[in-house]
């Protein structure tokens, strides 16, 4: 009873009875010009609802009028297009149908249980009515006043009812198939997919360039050096003219929807990472072995970029420490290891860390794995990378 008393105060119930009352409005006026033909209304719905604009212009009205709270979401219940298909045509007339069905049960129950509820109030004052809609020969009876509630309740009954049918046919017939739920699914995991990629290419990118930068200021200003100072403020130039070629590619991709992402960085130029670590006063052993030109684009590139990671991690939590980096490619798969010691003082990267788990998931996307930690008194960033399962 109270959920029935608060659906009376939403504002929704009586949008859905002014949609439940307007076909009744061209019903009437129809019947009124030609009583022997009735069934017109219900045959020109029927063609009506093949046209494929009507589904638009039906979808539009139920989401203002039925759910108001979906209008203008992408996700909403009840499509706002055109019909595009045969199916979407048939179903947009029969949702013509069923409208004209609880319209015509609405429309009578308004027009019925107001009268009658007019009937009891003159009865109730003294005024016979002997025409009375549902109570014909009510004279003038007093107590005629306590059932003039009645037909009013049963009124907002039908309507509340009439509205949640009328809800849960649009939803059924104007909203998407269960193909197009599909496809507008697989296209909002492809949009977050790329964001997330996005979000990893700036991450690492402009992270490694932000940490270089910080190393190499802090360094030039203790070293009191003209020399030193001089060749840092160079590797901060070339780290960040690098980072804004990646940040305006990025950015490129966003505002260009159809462009294709453009030339990302690959292994083959580790070179520039590791002359920027050393920039920064890191001693790197790097080691390349194997076809390093033969893996393919997609591996290489997510080898960068877990390079670049593990590197910028090692600049920013343990600082100017010997780095090994050993690059090999054999037996169908990338092997990539940086390892650095862990010396007193240093930072342990939690797990959760984004960075971190950044790596985990590239080369779990590329089918392979990546270990990152302590291990044997030093820090490793071990990732394998396979090479035969990508196209």
């Amino acid at each position: 009873m109270l959920s029935f008393f608060r659906r009376l105060a939403s504002p929704v119930t009586y949008t859905r009875w002014l949609h439940l009352l307007l076909p009744g409005t061209v019903v009437s006026v129809w019947l009124y010009i030609s009583t022997d033909m009735p069934w017109v209304p219900v045959a020109l719905a029927a063609g009506v609802g093949l046209v494929p604009g009507m589904r638009l212009a039906e979808g539009v009205q139920a989401q203002l009028l039925l759910t108001p709270r979906e209008r203008g979401d992408p996700e909403a219940s009840i499509s706002v297009a055109s019909s595009s298909s045969w199916s979407e045509r048939w179903r947009t007339a029969l949702w013509l149908e069923v409208r004209l069905v609880c319209a015509g049960v609405a429309g009578m129950s308004t027009v019925w249980l107001l009268a009658t509820t007019v009937d009891l109030i003159r009865s109730s004052a003294g005024f016979a009515t002997s025409d009375a809609w549902l109570v014909p020969g009510l004279g003038a009876q007093w107590w005629s006043a306590v059932l003039v509630p009645v037909p009013l309740v049963v009124l907002l009954a039908v309507v509340v009812v009439c509205g949640d049918v009328i809800t849960a046919a649009a939803r059924w017939l104007l909203g998407p198939t269960p193909v197009q739920r599909l496809t507008a699914l697989e296209a909002r995991t492809e949009q977050l997919l790329e964001r997330n990629r996005i979000a990893r290419e700036l991450h690492d990118s402009i992270g490694h360039a932000l940490t270089v930068a910080v190393v190499q200021a802090g360094a030039a200003r203790a070293a009191s050096d003209p020399v030193f100072t001089e060749r840092a403020l160079a590797a901060i130039e070339e780290t960040g003219r690098n980072a804004l070629d990646d940040l305006e590619r990025v950015l490129r991709v966003l505002r260009e929807t159809d462009a294709p992402p453009g030339q990302r960085p690959s292994l083959s130029e580790a070179d520039r990472l590791l002359d920027s670590a050393r920039g920064s006063g890191a001693d790197v052993d790097a080691h390349v072995s194997g076809p390093l030109d033969q893996v393919p684009a997609p591996v290489s590139r997510e080898g960068y970029r877990i390079l670049q990671e593990a590197l910028t991690n090692v600049l920013r939590h343990s600082g100017s420490v010997p780095v090994k980096v050993r690059i090999a490619v054999a037996e169908g798969k990338l092997d990539l290891k940086v390892t650095n010691p862990l010396i007193s003082g240093t930072v342990v990267v939690p797990e959760g860390g984004s960075g971190l788990r950044g790596i985990r998931e590239r080369a779990s996307l590329l089918g392979g794995s990546a270990r990152t930690g302590p291990y044997k008194g030093e820090w490793m960033v071990h990732a394998s990378l396979p090479l035969d399962r990508i196209g």
